[in-house]
């Protein structure tokens, strides 16, 4: 028999075969914990009429496939399980998925300050990282996927992992921190299924059903379902891309004369005090690259044998570090804190030399202030920052932006929420807003359009939405002023009357020079606080802060009363100074204004400036400075904007 005959009918039987098969979605897999309490449902796909036979903790289930070849079973509810058990799935083959528990689900979703790992903080919270060994606390990681076209039925990669000293380095730092208080608190295992993108808008997460209600976003959406368009426009930034690099390398000066090498002759280079941006320096506002040199004298005896670490702050907007010739390391966007390892004989007696080629393609370059600038050795540390020597390498135009596909309208939610749908979950915490803040005056639409339809798509009802106001970020500023940032938390404080949500803030937990701040357990403990109110129908407790409830003038003044109290309003360090109240009359020019607390749920405004005030604000700010209101219970303030009663909010 002809052998190309044979091996085309083996490749015809083996496809058939692998068709034949009974097959899972990713999240139906090993490791996976399925939601307590809740009717649960296992799908997957078959050959069409194909009986299905399921066992689950000894009961048996059955079903028969339809025409297309998919099938489901619903098992009905059943009681938290911290035992490991299997399912046994039976058709023309049989799967068994092992290690299974029952717990709560919960949906981490938003954009990098979700996304963002313990392997990010693992220097903050050494501790708790060193002891995180929990395997009744698991993550799927759904990858990074855009789709214009389809809504996904399944992932393309992914599998439950626990949260062992193996990988808790590479788990939501928000999410584990969330998941850890709960199992604490329950004794439940806790599932995250962490489906989140950095930089996305909230309408990359919208269904096309629920974009439609905002025409423009929904065109938007439309125009991108041509693959063509794609590839021309993602060649054409990649070429652009590539020519700006190639340019900028060929024309370094630093490269071609080998500023990097220890020996060269720096002599003649300008000096400038970091860290700082380069734009306040002689320099000026220059992209391209630039090089800083470093040389240190002093060294203790014990270093060169030693392996070190290198902190550099942060750098915008790309890296690399030489030090002694050698190459340490580098970082390729603005974003992640420099952190290099440094091997051991690489320092030596007397002088080194440390080297950083800075690349700046947009924007302003420099060394992030406020940052870390060390050189470590165990206890020993030398620090970098104060007189840096340096040189342009090149100069070279901006580069232009890129067109960032991956977050236009619908195309995440075809490709990580869509596949997620038919697992059942206790609820969604979510985070995310500093991509829309350029137009914040939608997000209350966007976020409650989103809400609605995750809701309507799970069909789980109401389920518990929990999301984190926006954090403090940016400089702050001396006189009272519009804040995008500050408007984007006002809608976000909106999204209270959504039903069943609740509202992390994290006003104080920011970092002015940082979007991605480092504190990440306090933010998962406020979700925790959240979800034992909406998710665990606690009562009686505190779980947020104070919320404004009404206002009385009184001869010039405004009497403010809150809501959540607590055991009553208090101050840090517990005095009556309240900081970051501001108050306008008519005509909107809001000036600070002296703040006291009165009993226990009131707090009196007034400024001798405004004599007949219309609108109060507090922390009314891209980054607010010091405001001080808490309830007893240590919580911040929710921010608010309000006009006094009988007048429309403002």
């Amino acid at each position: 028999m002809n052998r190309l005959f044979i091996l085309g009918m083996i490749g015809f039987l083996s496809s058939f075969m692998l068709k034949a098969q009974i097959r899972l979605p990713r999240l139906i897999s090993d490791g996976m914990i399925l939601q307590r309490d809740r009717p649960v449902k296992i799908w997957g796909w078959a050959t069409a009429n194909e009986e299905i036979t399921l066992l689950f903790k000894g009961q048996q289930y059955q079903t028969i496939t339809g025409s297309s070849g998919k099938w489901e079973i619903l098992i009905p509810a059943q009681k938290a399980e911290k035992q490991p058990f299997e399912i046994v799935l039976k058709g023309k083959n049989e799967i068994r998925i092992k290690n299974v528990l029952l717990g709560d689900v919960w949906v981490c979703s938003g954009q990098s300050n979700m996304e963002l790992t313990m392997d990010r903080v693992k220097d903050r919270y050494a501790e708790i990282i060193s002891k995180a060994e929990n395997p009744a606390i698991r993550q799927f990681l759904v990858p990074d996927k855009y789709d214009f076209k389809v809504q996904q039925e399944d992932v393309e990669s992914g599998s439950w992992q626990p949260a062992t000293q193996q990988n808790i380095l590479s788990f939501s730092a928000v999410g584990y921190f969330f998941a850890r208080e709960l199992f604490e608190r329950y004794h439940v295992p806790i599932g995250l299924i962490n489906s989140a993108l950095g930089g996305s808008p909230v309408e990359a997460w919208l269904s096309e059903d629920a974009v439609k209600q905002f025409p423009e976003h929904y065109l938007e959406a439309q125009k991108f379902r041509n693959s063509s368009l794609i590839t021309e426009i993602e060649g054409k930034d990649k070429m652009i891309n590539l020519n700006w690099y190639k340019t900028l390398n060929q024309q370094d000066k630093g490269l071609q004369n080998h500023w990097k090498n220890a020996s060269f002759n720096d002599s003649d280079w300008q000096q400038m005090e970091l860290p700082d941006f380069w734009s306040t320096q002689p320099l000026g506002n220059v992209h391209g690259t630039v090089w800083f040199r470093k040389k240190l004298l002093k060294f203790p005896e014990a270093w060169p044998e030693k392996p070190a670490k290198l902190l550099l702050g942060r750098i915008v907007d790309a890296d690399s570090i030489f030090i002694n010739d050698t190459f340490v390391g580098t970082t390729g966007y603005q974003y992640p804190p420099r952190r290099y390892f440094v091997p051991a004989n690489v320092l030596k007696e007397g002088s080194n030399t440390i080297v950083v080629r800075v690349i700046n393609n947009a924007g302003e370059g420099g060394f992030i202030r406020d940052k870390p600038y060390y050189l470590i050795s165990g206890k020993d540390s030398i620090s970098l920052t104060g007189t840096w020597k340096y040189q342009l390498g090149t100069a070279m135009p901006e580069l232009p932006e890129q067109t960032f596909i991956r977050w236009k309208p619908v195309g995440l939610y075809n490709a990580m929420i869509s596949p997620l749908r038919n697992y059942a979950m206790k609820g969604v915490i979510w985070f995310q807003g500093e991509s829309n803040t350029k137009a914040p005056e939608h997000y209350f639409d966007y976020f409650k359009a989103l809400v609605n339809d995750w809701r309507e798509k799970w069909g789980q009802g109401d389920f518990p939405f929990l999301y984190v106001q926006l954090a403090n970020f940016m400089k702050s500023a001396s006189m009272p002023a519009e804040s995008k940032w500050a408007e984007l938390r006002q809608n976000q404080l909106l999204a209270l009357t959504i039903r069943n949500t609740g509202m992390a803030v994290s006003i104080d937990l920011g970092e002015w020079n940082d979007i991605h701040p480092l504190n990440k357990l306090d933010v998962g403990h406020r979700l925790a606080l959240q979800a034992r109110k909406t998710g665990y129908a606690e009562s009686g407790g505190v779980y947020a802060g104070p919320l404004f409830k009404s206002v009385q003038k009184r001869k010039g003044k405004l009497i403010i009363r809150f809501s959540n109290a607590g055991g009553g309003l208090k101050t840090v360090p517990g005095n009556n100074a309240l900081k970051q109240f501001a108050v306008a009359g008519k005509d909107k020019y809001f000036v600070w204004a002296n703040a006291a607390i009165l009993g226990h749920d009131k707090v009196l405004i007034w400024s001798d400036e405004v004599k007949n005030p219309v609108f109060v604000r507090y922390a009314w700010a891209d980054n607010p400075e010091g405001p001080k209101l808490y309830n007893r219970e240590t919580f911040r303030l929710h921010l608010f904007k309000f006009r006094p009663p009988g007048k429309e909010h403002g």
